[in-house]
């Protein structure tokens, strides 16, 4: 029976209502924000003697100041209070902190809509430890994916059409002001009557003593993360892209003012296209890694940020219009499709960049500890985009223009990206693997599901060229520690890859026994520590393209961990430009062609007490079948 839609969620009162909340939430957030930042970036004269670009860049910061501050503060109150009263609790202050903007646009005060944009902040700060911790109370196990892929599709849904009604209602000629408070306030008021159908959720911690001190209890989160160290760094790669986002995006109303020329038209074509590119880069996601968390796509992601924020700079440059133009106009220009390709396509990498470090973080971090780990990640993205702001607005004091600031962030991106791929390997060995197997290949798994998400196994394989490993690396949904001939060490990049992939050498006994001793003894380790080990039995490539005999090797690993075995077999490598097939190189070139179709297939884990050679030969031959 196949499992319903996540999506039928929507119509059941344990989430329905907590998603409407959540929506609204963000889209009035983005509403008054945009608003705020059009009015003042087209008519700051009127409002304030600071520069456009200086306020600009200036509400985003104060929006994400209280993230900084409060965000383990706000996790301890999500885990000692009921969170049906506390999601009604922080939609009356909504409400109240939009009566106060309300106020200061109808008198034209400042300060009034300033200390709005840190109360939303400080609105949002409180109802995100809610977000995550409301969903695994009410949904069972397995709906958890697909309620939080819903949370955060309306989310992003309600960025985007908050900000785009945001700029387009303030623009209204002679009543936009009064059109953005009225609405501000009315969605608030939706949003408080929504979180009065959230049903009753129960505290999990209601004796917790709260630590009000808010250094302390940041420090103590960030410590915690910090002890997982490819958690963490994906966590500094996660809040570096909130760097580059919240910087590119307060640029935006100005840029598109000064250098494009345009109305408020243009800056809601800009958002549009970015959000738009974002949405769409994080949806490929999943079809691009084989519905499986694959990290490979970070760096891809990571290059089109640099490569497209490079190029936007030479577009802007490009752009030589000095006529005040509308939308329609504006894509008249020359040059002007090339701008907003590159703003998609920033956003479209951004999606690729982002989801994989969010979905490693989730299935990298102990269960146990998540939600603490997420407060950090929360508290690193706040100090980063107030980071941001900083550097936005010393760097255009010092007399940069907002296309050298685009550049300037695309090639800091690039340094970054080096860092910490430099730190964690896995991530640019990934990419090198997924590289393969999406360009010179077309590669079918089959019940893939079947290699354990976690926890120690062996998996066994045919062995036909030398890249078998990577399509297996690149085919499981974690890391796998190969062993393999010493040898391939030696060679030029695959070396590489299977050193920083921590693959274990093995030689024959005949040859180096303390080698092959040390092997074994590396093997029961990495099984200890709960690792994926692959083994080629055959102990050599085929030469003929069937199958030798499976080695004794997988029975002496077996009585030293007692771990389940997986067969799999691969299809269609034989005849590889790496492979030993005697073949003329060109006609097998030829023959495979490009894009050429390989399939994995996975068998059912053999207990450790049935394991033998003859048997795994056995069962990964009639996986494999026909099809070499």
């Amino acid at each position: 029976m196949s499992k319903p839609s996540q999506f039928s969620l929507l119509t059941q009162r344990r989430f329905a209502p907590f998603f409407w909340v959540q929506f609204l939430g963000a889209f009035n957030d983005n509403l008054f924000k945009t608003a705020l930042m059009v009015i003042l970036a087209f008519e700051a004269a009127s409002w304030t003697s600071m520069s456009a670009s200086t306020v600009t860049n200036l509400i985003p910061g104060l929006f994400i100041l209280p993230y900084v501050v409060f965000s383990a503060t706000a996790g301890q109150i999500a885990d000692k209070f009921e969170k049906a009263g506390l999601s009604r609790l922080v939609k009356w202050l909504e409400v109240a902190i939009m009566l106060m903007a309300g106020l200061g646009w109808m008198t034209h005060t400042l300060w009034l809509l300033i200390a709005a944009v840190v109360g939303m902040g400080m609105h949002s700060t409180l109802f995100g430890p809610v977000k995550y911790a409301y969903l695994p109370q009410q949904l069972k196990p397995e709906e958890l994916m697909g309620g939080n892929g819903v949370i955060e599709m309306g989310t992003f849904v309600g960025i985007l059409l908050g900000q785009v009604l945001g700029a387009v209602l303030v623009a209204y000629k002679g009543i936009g002001i009064e059109l953005v408070a009225g609405a501000t306030v009315a969605v608030a008021v939706i949003g408080l009557l929504a979180s009065y159908r959230i049903p009753l959720t129960p505290a999990p911690a209601p004796d917790l003593r709260i630590n009000w001190n808010p250094v302390t209890e940041t420090l103590r989160n960030i410590g915690h993360s910090a002890k997982n160290r490819t958690v963490f760094l994906s966590m500094l790669g996660n809040s570096w892209f909130w760097f580059y986002g919240a910087l590119i995006l307060a640029q935006f109303p100005v840029y598109a003012k000064d250098y494009l020329h345009g109305d408020h038209s243009v800056f809601v074509l800009l958002l549009t296209v970015f959000s738009l590119g974002v949405g769409t880069g994080s949806l490929l996601c999943e079809k691009l890694s084989g519905h499986k968390v694959e990290i490979g796509l970070v760096p891809f992601g990571s290059i089109g940020l640099s490569l497209f924020g490079v190029d936007l700079y030479f577009a802007s440059q490009g752009y030589l219009n000095t006529e005040a133009v509308a939308w329609l106009g504006f894509l008249a220009q020359a040059g002007a499709l090339r701008i907003l390709f590159d703003v998609v396509m920033i956003g479209v990498f951004g999606g690729f960049f982002i989801v994989p470090l969010f979905a490693l973080i989730q299935i990298r971090c102990e269960a146990a500890h998540l939600s603490r780990t997420i407060a950090g990640m929360n508290i690193l993205n706040a100090l980063f985009m107030v980071a941001a702001t900083g550097v936005a607005i010393a760097l255009l004091g010092q007399g940069f223009t907002i296309p050298e600031l685009f550049l300037t962030t695309a090639i800091l991106n690039a340094v970054v990206a080096v860092y910490i791929f430099s730190l964690v390997p896995e991530f640019l060995m990934r990419f090198l693997a997924w590289m393969l197997i999406h360009t010179i290949h077309r590669v079918k798994t089959i019940d893939a599901d079947r290699i354990p998400e976690s926890g120690p196994a062996v998996l066994v394989c045919n062995h036909v060229s030398y890249v078998d490993a990577i399509v297996i690396g690149a085919a499981s949904p974690r890391p796998i520690r190969f062993v393999m001939d010493h040898r391939i060490f030696k060679m030029p990049l695959l070396g590489w890859i299977f050193r920083t992939a921590k693959a274990i050498p093995i030689a024959p006994a005949k040859e180096d026994p303390w080698l092959m001793e040390k092997a074994f003894v590396d093997i029961a380790q990495a099984l200890h520590e709960g690792d994926l080990v692959c083994i080629f039995p055959e102990g050599r490539l085929t030469t003929t393209g069937e199958m030798n005999e499976f080695k004794g090797g997988i029975t002496k690993i077996v009585e030293r961990s007692k771990v389940p075995v997986i067969p799999m077999a691969l299809r269609g490598l034989w005849g590889h430009l790496l492979s030993r097939s005697q073949d003329n190189v060109f006609e097998r070139a030829f023959r495979k062609g490009w894009r050429s179709s390989l399939a994995l297939a996975v068998g059912q884990p053999v207990a450790a007490d049935h394991v033998t050679p003859e048997l795994l030969r056995a069962q990964v031959a009639e996986l494999r079948g026909d099809w070499k």
